[in-house]
């Protein structure tokens, strides 16, 4: 549903205002979706950039599941990003908090960039506010794709 980024701040993309996101979804759980994503993207650890990110992230997620359709939350992490690897802590522990103050019948995805560490994204994985965690390869070769996610149990 997103309609793009915004200019980078604080290390991020945020996305751009998404105007007619109550049209979108209507139209989307009239068609038969299942669900629908949202992409940002996170070149920096800044921590106030980040948490902007996953609030804005969860914020229209909660629009998408009121609609009665599953939000995708997708916080892209840069491959190429020097801090790839601090981006992903303060990314998780920001998941966490907000997969933690979702309701029990609250439910979404989280499509998330190929982690540094291995089975890093685990307490999303196993967290019961979370449907699946899809692996986005984020520019990675096929082959390096699929290294990468051989190491992470649970992400599909």
């Amino acid at each position: 549903v997103d309609k793009g980024l915004a200019e980078e701040e604080k290390g991020v993309q945020l996305m751009k205002p998404i105007p007619t996101l109550g049209a979108l979804l209507k139209k989307g759980k009239d068609a038969g979706c299942f669900g629908t994503k949202m992409r940002s993207l996170i070149k920096l650890a800044d921590a106030d950039g980040i948490k902007a990110i996953v609030d804005q992230q969860f914020d229209i997620g909660k629009k998408i599941i009121q609609a009665g359709l599953v939000p995708i939350i997708e916080p892209e992490v840069d491959i190429k990003s020097p801090e790839k690897a601090q981006a992903e802590v303060i990314l998780k522990a920001n998941l966490l908090d907000q997969l933690s103050n979702l309701d029990p019948d609250q439910k979404v995805m989280l499509k998330l960039t190929l982690p540094s560490v291995d089975n890093f994204y685990k307490e999303c994985i196993e967290h019961p506010n979370c449907l699946r965690v899809v692996a986005l390869s984020g520019g990675y070769t096929r082959d390096e794709a699929n290294t990468y996610l051989s190491k992470n149990k649970g992400m599909v």
